[in-house]
């Protein structure tokens, strides 16, 4: 699961640290349920638990904060949604997936300790880097309510905010101003709401990734070809990265990647444009993938995700396998590609599907 989830997330990962801290929490005793979102009474409410990046957090609040020897509180996230629970009157039976990668250790660490299961969804089948990137807001529910806790404690009840893009600004803004991440409890829905608002069977396909990358790799097979397989995706591109430039502004990490082909690839070259996650690929300067559909970033000797430093990262002069693997069908509707396609992140072309660009 964790593996498959990186595979998901569209940006490099670590599942090797995910999958120490799902051992260290087994050994603990801790325990975790699943269901399907189609199991979920009507009336049952759950909670969606997210961590907010901030990029170019700012430094002297994090000096000052040294200087002045506060102490971190043990678990924001459950701090967030304790305060949430309060503030709208109901407890939560089940806890939904925000993203890919990290989210979904941490949807299941929560829910074990909250006693509930995680439900077998996710609000985007991805990782993305905006609050408003959401199914369910393309779908027409908020992420408001919501109750945000920094490390050290600060407790931020939103009530309602106009739109989700507001909520994506005032969290952006505390996580800036907390040393560059936040914890954040929000959409609260309830089992009626999820089978509108939700992808179904995400962690399901996470597993599914995950599986059939090590099967393969085990089997001493190719195991990017086997999930491009799977996945119904296709092989982008296969080479070496030589330039990686990140800057970390506005809350964000961004990246501009270049890659250098090798093999059957030699002789051409890669471009990635990363916003957190990879938002738009260029073989040979020609638009070759883009989001809303999912553009992996893999080791191709196991499959799994290449790992750097910093969100996004893509370390130097490593081999990198490019896996695009087609979105969802709610993201491309038309409020979907409005909020995660090319436009929206200042490109002056159209969204087109990854089929079609390598029909």
């Amino acid at each position: 699961m964790m593996v498959g989830s990186s595979i998901q997330a569209s940006r490099s990962s670590n599942s090797d640290g995910m999958i120490r801290r799902v051992r260290d929490a087994v050994a603990q005793g801790k325990t975790f349920t699943m269901v399907s979102v189609d199991d979920v009474p009507d009336d049952w409410t759950v909670v969606v638990p997210s961590g907010i990046g901030g990029g170019g957090a700012w430094d002297y609040v994090t000096d000052r904060v040294k200087q002045q020897n506060l102490p971190s509180v043990p678990n924001p996230m459950l701090s967030a949604i304790d305060a949430l629970s309060r503030h709208i009157g109901k407890k939560f039976q089940g806890v939904l997936r925000s993203e890919a990668a990290g989210s979904t250790l941490t949807a299941f660490l929560i829910a074990s300790e909250l006693h509930v299961p995680v439900i077998d969804a996710c609000m985007t089948g991805r990782a993305v880097p905006e609050m408003q990137q959401s199914v369910p807001y393309i779908n027409g529910i908020m992420g408001t309510p919501a109750a945000m806790v920094s490390r050290w404690g600060d407790t931020i009840i939103l009530d309602k905010a106009v739109d989700d893009y507001r909520l994506e600004d005032l969290s952006r803004v505390m996580a800036v101003a907390s040393g560059g991440s936040i914890q954040l409890a929000g959409n609260a829905m309830t089992g009626s709401q999820l089978r509108r608002g939700v992808i179904g069977g995400a962690v399901s396909q996470a597993i599914l990734f995950g599986k059939t990358v090590r099967e393969t790799r085990e089997q001493g097979q190719d195991p990017v070809a086997a999930l491009v397989k799977v996945a119904g995706g296709f092989k982008l591109f296969q080479g070496t990265v030589a330039t990686a430039e990140a800057k970390g502004e506005r809350g964000f990490t961004w990246w501009d990647v270049e890659l250098k082909g090798t093999g059957g690839y030699a002789g051409h070259t890669y471009r990635v444009f990363v916003k957190n996650e990879n938002i738009v690929s260029w073989l040979d300067g020609k638009p070759d993938a883009m989001s809303p559909d999912l553009i992996a970033n893999l080791d191709p000797r196991t499959g799994d995700t290449v790992f750097g430093q910093g969100l996004g990262a893509y370390p130097l002069n490593i081999e990198v396998a490019m896996v695009g693997i087609p979105s969802s069908p709610m993201w491309r509707t038309p409020k979907g590609i409005e909020v995660l396609g090319p436009r929206h992140f200042g490109f002056d072309f159209d969204y087109v599907p990854l089929e079609q660009l390598h029909k």
